[in-house]
């Protein structure tokens, strides 16, 4: 696969206001066109985010036998009527974290998969024992091949209970699907229940699955001996939807994001309530957030005039994906934060970049940074890292003055739709260039 290297030009500077519409869940997309492959019949994704991590998985998929349809933007349909004994691409899947999630469904389908080891961000270790031991628990049997991970199950998994070592949003996707079409009873203990993996749940009962207790870390889920079509609708994608918060907040701007899921960011509206920045449902329509325009971002103390602390875990936490936009909304706040990602051990690293256009703070260690504001960032040439690091700088790059430049812009174009596009209907000056 070729991929494009381009570069931002973003002048700095422009309130961000209107009105968007966020893409659907990335988190959601992705293991839902996974899914697809538990059944033979057809199944119709719609809100199905236009990104390379969903178009790389695609791709993948079709060369395990599944028809790839297109019918009309943001809309898929996947038929794996025959899934053939291909094992998936090692380069395409070296691109993204899902080819993980071809695991679980894989192996109860076709009692087998041979996986690379999977791509995605460098953001720390992102250890994958949790999904072979929840393999294993429902009978598919686990080898490590020269880094490659085989699973092969004799005959039909079997329902069990399992309890995750950790609430690992994949493992616990991998597991559902796994489970689903187990032969008994399985009792997903310590899951994760983030908006994805209700999604996920949701999806596979609409395919006639039996999952209950969704939302919950306990999912119930009684195995069927097949699935069959369904036409399911992803839910919004709320990392984008905490990113808009932040950028319209940062620049000064009013937003209105409509069909928002305010119920999904209550975590959300207490961490960014710690640097003074307020967002709230639209009490009419109850499904949009509005951010209010000419915000004075003030750091609100703990008890006592204790430094407050912004850190992330497990869903309904802080999610550790806006822990990186977090800072950025630090940097443009009057007085001292503590940020704490206690997930990802290398994902702070990009706050070098931020320094370098004049932020203030001090990177403790791996998982904790200071940040001092309201600090006057200025136009840099930077490089993105990740996804949400890439998404952080160009949201520090729209504060700043005069204009910057971003490379490896194709990481933020695997989470955000168009993203450019979409900004700059909203005032932003983005210019996509080759590099």
């Amino acid at each position: 696969m070729q991929v494009m290297t381009q570069r931002f030009e973003i002048e700095g500077g422009h309130k961000i206001s209107g009105t968007i519409r966020p893409s659907g869940n990335k988190n959601a997309a992705l293991p839902l066109i996974a899914a697809c492959l538990l059944t033979d019949e057809q199944v119709i994704l719609r809100n199905v985010p236009a990104i390379r991590d969903v178009e790389i998985l695609l791709e993948v998929i079709e060369a395990l036998g599944v028809t790839v349809q297109r019918p009309e933007p943001n809309v898929v349909v996947l038929t794996a009527g025959g899934v053939n004994g291909h094992e998936p691409d090692p380069e395409l899947c070296k691109h993204i974290r899902a080819s993980i999630l071809l695991a679980g469904p894989l192996v109860a389908r076709r009692g087998h998969v041979r996986l690379p080891p999977p791509g995605g961000d460098v953001i720390g270790r992102r250890r994958l024992d949790t999904h072979v031991l929840a393999l294993e628990a429902l009978g598919a049997h686990a080898v490590t091949i020269k880094k490659e991970y085989a699973f092969k199950s004799q005959g039909r998994l079997q329902g069990t209970e399992v309890f995750l070592d950790e609430p690992s949003v994949t493992a616990t996707e991998n597991a559902v699907m796994a489970a689903s079409l187990a032969q008994g009873t399985t009792e997903l203990l310590n899951a994760a229940s983030e908006p994805h993996i209700q999604d996920l749940c949701r999806l596979i009962n609409a395919m006639g699955g039996k999952i209950s207790g969704i939302g919950t870390n306990c999912l119930i889920i009684e195995g069927v001996e097949r699935l069959h079509a369904a036409d399911y609708t992803l839910g919004p994608d709320y990392i984008e939807v905490g990113s808009l918060i932040v950028l319209a907040a940062v620049t000064g701007g009013e937003l209105r994001i409509s069909d928002a899921r305010p119920e999904e960011h209550r975590s959300t509206k207490l961490a960014f309530n710690k640097l003074g920045l307020e967002f709230h449902a639209d009490p009419e329509t109850g499904r949009d957030i509005i951010v209010p325009g000419n915000q004075t971002l003030k750091v609100r103390h703990d008890l006592g005039g204790a430094i407050p602390k912004i850190e992330d875990s497990p869903w309904p936490g802080f999610p550790a994906d806006l822990t990186s936009l977090a800072v950025v909304a630090a940097t443009q706040t009057e007085g001292t934060t503590l940020i704490f990602e206690k997930m990802f051990e290398s994902r702070l690293f990009f706050t070098d970049r931020l320094a370098s256009m004049g932020a203030r703070l001090i990177l403790c260690d791996p998982h904790r940074v200071v940040v001092s504001g309201k600090a006057r960032l200025v136009a840099e040439e930077l490089v993105s890292p990740d996804i949400r690091a890439g998404m952080a700088l160009v949201i520090a790059a729209l504060c700043a003055k005069g204009t910057s430049i971003i490379h490896n812009v194709q990481q933020v174009d695997r989470g955000y739709e168009r993203i450019d596009e979409r900004l700059n209907a909203l005032g932003a000056r983005i210019k996509r260039l080759q590099d």
